[in-house]
């Protein structure tokens, strides 16, 4: 058996790489990013999620895990080059605060409406122009929580594969089906398979609590800033609203969407 390849400098390529990788335009130049931490990377492979490379820093492993070995033969069996850093090299390429000593690249996909398996009664979460990459790894957390045929991102400002959008995510991106496009193409597609649309605004007069979530449903959240367009709230099937007591007028975009995605949840029982 071949001896591991160590890289140990700093201005070794692939370390100048890695680091380009947190950069949207890079990443989409390679179509690839970057996936860090065990549980990640464990996610990725167990729904079928191979690395092009994985790389690893025994001197960061926390000691208490253990796993590492046999994430990194399974990797390297998913047809992964497997690649040691030093730990300064490591500490480069690393963008979490505390790294455990595993990160991977993957390929970048894409998916389309038509490629969504939709249940009888799907669910489905369409958010639109989402800025923070945080919120939306906390959106994909919720999705993949309450079961979502689906998440559909319309517009997005952040992209999917922001390293911040895996973290926050904690690697439910590879479990729950995400499609990218544009929020007409939504419209149109919601209307041709007779799914109702339901847009949160501050703006509307009935509670999220009154609507009738069961059945095939869509439910659209807006922009961190701005909210929904007029063209989603205009073309809503129903607008509604979460009951605000304070002087804030409207939520923490993932919180709203937790609110309401599971107020849907509890009435389709």
């Amino acid at each position: 058996m071949m001896e591991p390849e160590i890289i140990t400098s700093l201005q070794n390529p692939r370390v100048k790489q890695l680091v380009k990788l947190r950069d949207r335009r890079p990443r989409d130049q390679a179509q690839q990013f970057l996936v860090e931490g065990y549980r990640q990377i464990r996610r990725a492979l167990d729904k079928g999620y191979a690395p092009a490379e994985l790389y690893h820093c025994p001197e960061w492993y926390p000691g208490d895990q253990g796993n590492e070995g046999a994430l990194i033969e399974e990797a390297a069996a998913a047809g992964a080059q497997i690649v040691q850093l030093n730990k300064p090299a490591f500490t480069k390429v690393a963008y979490r605060e505390r790294p455990d000593g595993l990160l991977a690249v993957l390929p970048q996909w894409r998916r389309g409406l038509d490629d969504l398996t939709l249940s009888d009664t799907p669910l489905l979460l369409v958010v639109e122009a989402i800025e923070k990459p945080g919120n939306l790894g906390t959106i994909l957390r919720s999705a993949d929580a309450a079961g979502v045929d689906g998440l559909i991102v319309c517009d997005p400002v952040t992209d999917l594969f922001n390293p911040n959008v895996v973290r926050a995510s904690t690697g439910v991106l590879f479990s729950v089906p995400v499609v990218i496009t544009e929020s007409g193409a939504v419209r149109d597609w919601l209307k041709q398979w007779k799914i109702r649309s339901v847009a949160t605004t501050p703006a509307a007069e009935g509670l999220h609590t009154a609507a009738d979530l069961t059945g095939p449903l869509a439910i659209v959240m807006g922009s961190e800033q701005y909210g929904l367009s007029d063209d989603w709230l205009a073309q809503a099937d129903e607008t509604v609203r979460i009951p605000m007591a304070g002087q804030a007028d409207s939520l923490n975009v993932a919180m709203a969407t937790i609110i309401t995605l599971f107020e849907a949840v509890r009435q389709r029982g």
